[in-house]
């Protein structure tokens, strides 16, 4: 509490040299001490994460926003069964083709590492965890709907474009993790303070919240150490490109894509009640991103004509007081 009283009589100030090298440090230690291995500290064949496709743990709750909705409930079980194996196993697949994006960009990016740089450790400690994420949630899916869509095809063919601004704009690109990795921590945190589901997807989600508090915490440092350097000129740039990079990303993790919602059988007007169309949803799009609100403010790009965008793009809002503020608190 002292610290954000200080901040709000002082204004903020930007972590020094040595407390960005002191964290990276304590980071690194933190990825060797603890760390999984999905194969090792999964044990899939179980008969706890047996996967059967009468499992009424599947069926989705109201901490999910399909689960929340009247359409949804009114289903049979066997149907809401059906559709929440899908969600989940959709949720993995798209989450895993958003960390092998992370991955190709923080490799591009470290590329360019000057020897010495106590980032490229930490970075390549991260991109070590990613790989066993992406192996985790693809045999997640495997086992429970291999069937499923994934991420939206512009996304995929974007990949490539995209993972190279980690190379000639890695505040951009370090930007674009946040707009993944906020929403995935929320949805997943969401599912298990409401009692979770079945025991395989509590697993994985145990598992990825627990190392992407240091993935996110890494994107903000990184970017409160560096944006500060820029030019002039690209500054600006990032101030506008930075909710837009939001909305966009935040939709591909948030919102199945068009195969998908048919896949599960989502008319296109619960989609659109689900998806930043009603009030409720509306609020949730906001309360998404009250920490990058408040990372942004911090580092003077969300002011000006570039406010704008935050608003357009429907992420406007009070910012958090402090990183992690209950959302409930925010409004």
């Amino acid at each position: 509490m002292t610290a954000v009283q200080d901040e709000k009589s002082v204004g903020y100030v930007r972590q020094g040299k040595q407390a960005y090298l002191d964290t990276l440090r304590t980071l690194s230690e933190a990825s060797v001490e603890v760390h999984f291995d999905p194969f090792k500290d999964i044990d899939w064949d179980s008969a706890e994460l047996e996967v059967r496709p009468d499992d009424e743990r599947w069926i989705l709750n109201d901490a999910d926003e399909i689960g929340a909705h009247p359409w949804y409930k009114a289903l049979s079980k066997e149907r809401q069964i059906e559709i929440g194996m899908y969600r989940w196993a959709q949720v993995a697949k798209v989450g895993l083709q958003f960390e092998q994006l992370l991955i190709g960009g923080v490799m591009n990016h470290l590329v360019w590492s000057e020897n010495n740089n106590p980032e490229f450790r930490y970075a390549t400690h991260e991109v070590t965890e990613e790989t066993h994420h992406t192996q985790m949630f693809q045999e997640f899916v495997n086992r429970v709907n291999p069937d499923v869509a994934g991420a939206p095809t512009y996304f995929k063919v974007l990949v490539p474009f995209m993972a190279s601004a980690g190379a000639f704009f890695p505040e951009a690109f370090f930007t674009g993790i946040l707009a993944g990795e906020e929403p995935i921590d929320h949805l997943q945190k969401g599912a298990m303070r409401s009692g979770g589901s079945h025991p395989a997807a509590n697993r994985i989600m145990q598992i990825h919240i627990a190392e992407e508090a240091r993935h996110i915490g890494f994107a903000h440092q990184y970017l409160e150490q560096h944006v500060p350097e820029l030019g002039r000129v690209k500054k600006t740039l990032l101030a506008y490109i930075f909710p837009v990079i939001m909305r966009l990303l935040c939709d591909v993790i948030m919102v199945p894509s068009k195969q998908a919602r048919y896949d599960m059988g989502i008319p296109d007007a619960v989609a659109r009640e689900i998806w930043w169309k009603s009030e409720e949803s509306e609020k949730l799009l906001r309360d998404l991103f009250g920490d990058v609100r408040l990372l942004a403010d911090n580092l003077g790009i969300r002011k000006g004509p570039a406010k704008l965008l935050w608003k357009l793009t429907g992420i406007d809002g009070r910012a958090s007081r402090f990183r992690a503020e209950p959302r409930a608190a925010s409004y």
